[in-house]
């Protein structure tokens, strides 16, 4: 976005001006091409239809281009960037997703530091190839890998952090790349995986949650999945009532994956009586996935017409780098 200063209001930034506002990207070495949807959007507006364009203008420019880099709005970043790293299989060449928490126009942005940073990270190259060979996302002198990244502040510059996996590069006097932290680069075609299954229940357990309510929507509505956010390492109530819906919902072929509600850690379960009925259901581990990484994964593992013992050995494996 960029400020009309006669009125005050944001609006969408011409691509076209790209150069005009930033002519530090003249300095970089590389041939730098611009593109945008017909009607830009805030990012509050983002869906699956959407996360299918991008990865038609990938598809259909990658033969030709380097690498790219995303302009997206912060608030749902991390969704977009952790589907596309599913969508996108056999990615070789970087995918950057950038974006600022002030206006491109505003006297204190972020919007340039975080945009010249992410066109020079995509350009980088190595044995004659691209350096990263991932989705990532960079913001405030951070690359993270995409499926790893959370947005954790409103109000801040440093508005994304990358709770269980370390950056895979830190921007400072040097930029410094964490080779050993990267995804090995592949030799395969990109394969492009457009079908998304969204019809997901996320349950975010909490003390006293009402059986009425719970039971009334698992019973009565069809879920392709459903994930739950659990206490701690993976712990849930053990309630008779909460254990039979599961056990229920997980004998008509629905896949529960555990997921922690804390911001750093794993699901481990079996280490405390609290998760050992949720693993003996057969209740799939995300280990240390984060919320948006869970939710994409899913969408994409259940349009793939899996059965359920194989959608839990495949969920429960790292496909994009995105668990530990």
């Amino acid at each position: 976005m960029i400020k009309d200063f006669e009125t005050g209001a944001l609006k969408a930034f011409d691509f076209k001006d790209l150069l005009e506002k930033i002519p530090e990207l003249r300095l970089l070495e590389c041939e730098i091409e611009t593109t945008s949807f017909d009607n830009p959007i805030d990012s509050s507006n983002m869906n699956p239809d959407l996360w299918v364009d991008l990865c038609n203008i990938i598809e259909s420019n990658y033969d030709r281009c380097d690498g790219f880099v995303i302009l997206h709005g912060s608030d749902t970043m991390s969704y977009t960037a952790s589907a596309l790293s599913f969508m996108l299989e056999n990615l070789s060449k970087p995918v950057i997703f950038t974006g600022s928490q002030l206006p491109i126009g505003d006297l204190r942005t972020d919007a340039k530091e975080n945009l010249i940073t992410a066109i020079q990270i995509a350009a980088l190259r190595k044995r004659n190839r691209p350096y990263i060979t991932e989705v990532g996302l960079y913001f405030e002198y951070k690359l993270y890998r995409g499926n790893r990244s959370s947005k954790i502040s409103a109000e801040h510059f440093e508005a994304f952090k990358s709770p269980n996996y370390p950056p895979l590069a830190t921007s400072g006097v040097y930029l410094t790349i964490e080779d050993e932290k990267l995804l090995p680069y592949k030799r395969k075609k990109l394969i492009v995986h457009r079908d998304l299954k969204t019809d997901i229940m996320v349950v975010h357990l909490y003390p006293g949650i009402s059986q009425k309510m719970l039971t009334s929507i698992l019973n009565n509505h069809e879920f392709s999945g459903v994930i739950l956010l659990t206490f701690g390492s993976g712990n849930s109530t053990t309630s008779p009532w909460f254990i039979e819906l599961l056990k229920k919902n997980i004998q008509k072929g629905v896949p529960v994956v555990n997921i922690t509600q804390c911001t750093w850690g794993s699901v481990q379960m079996g280490n405390y009586e609290t998760s050992t009925g949720l693993k003996n259901l057969g209740v799939i581990s995300g280990k240390d996935l984060t919320i948006e990484a869970a939710i994409t994964k899913m969408m994409y593992l259940n349009s793939q017409n899996l059965s359920p013992k194989v959608f839990k050995t495949i969920f429960e494996t790292s496909l994009r780098g995105e668990m530990s």
